[in-house]
């Protein structure tokens, strides 16, 4: 299999493990169109790659993903139908994408996971993060409406009440406390992540392919019919809060180093 050049994903094998690490350390990953773009299409290729029976989701450097660039976010902004026609159909074919591939993908939580990060992350098989990483969705903070999977997979993995107290507040957990309550599997030392994904790994890898495909295609049956259901009706609502004035004065702020003033506009 040929993976096409992706400037902001690295792409390694290692016998049957493709390992995928989103590669804009200096950005912790942040995750602007180029990357948008190839992880829209990253796992469509990897589910016709005979030779990778298990797929890791890793970030390059101190993070897994900051979640969604605030300079892409400034360009939307500036032109809305960005996110109306592009954006939107990339967050479906990335979320579907990871959903339809049927081999197994475990994320490596090298470190936050945030946004639109931690739905990427939330979104794969099995979740295996460093203990002092954080995952949370913050999109309130910016003044937008969690619509590009977050207020779907939330409440899928723990339930109406904490996912609507975590999403309207836009809280960070940390680690611990996020395997503590279901959210992500295992939680371990800076020195056990590798050993703890690749022992994952090699077990899926070793394991009945058929079986394992099939299991995850209907473990993953109820998340994609919601995706099917929800996500146009989310995105359409993130995409009303990208024209508000809260929105621009929360990237404004980010830019000026200092706390948003919202007028609920």
């Amino acid at each position: 299999m040929q993976y096409a050049d992706f400037s902001s994903l690295l792409i390694e094998r290692q016998g049957t493990v493709l390992t995928v690490t989103l590669d804009r350390p200096g950005s912790l990953n942040a995750i602007d169109h180029s990357l948008h773009k190839a992880l829209a299409e990253v796992f469509t290729l990897a589910a016709s790659d005979d030779e990778a029976h298990v797929i890791v989701l890793t970030g390059a450097g101190t993070a897994f993903s900051a979640g969604g660039d605030f300079g892409l976010m400034q360009n939307i902004i500036d032109d809305p139908r960005q996110h109306d026609i592009e954006g939107s159909a990339l967050s479906r074919r990335l979320l579907l994408g990871i959903l339809d591939c049927p081999k197994p993908i475990v994320a490596r939580l090298n470190g936050d996971a945030v946004g639109l990060g931690a739905t990427i992350a939330l979104f794969c098989d099995v979740i295996v993060a460093v203990d002092t990483a954080r995952i949370g969705d913050p999109h309130v903070k910016v003044g937008l409406v969690a619509g590009d999977g977050g207020a779907i997979i939330w409440p899928h993995l723990i339930g109406h009440c904490r996912a609507s107290e975590f999403l309207l507040l836009g809280t960070l957990l940390a680690a611990p406390e996020a395997a503590r309550i279901g959210l992500i599997n295992h939680c371990v030392s800076a020195d056990e992540l590798d050993g703890k994904v690749a022992d994952i790994a090699e077990r899926l890898s070793e394991g009945a392919s058929l079986a394992i495909r099939w299991t995850k295609a209907a473990l993953k049956a109820p998340l994609k019919q919601a995706v099917t259901d929800y996500l146009d009706a989310s995105l359409a609502h993130e995409g009303l809060t990208m024209r508000s004035a809260d929105h621009q004065e929360a990237v404004a702020a980010f830019r000026e180093r200092r706390r948003p003033v919202f007028s609920g506009r």
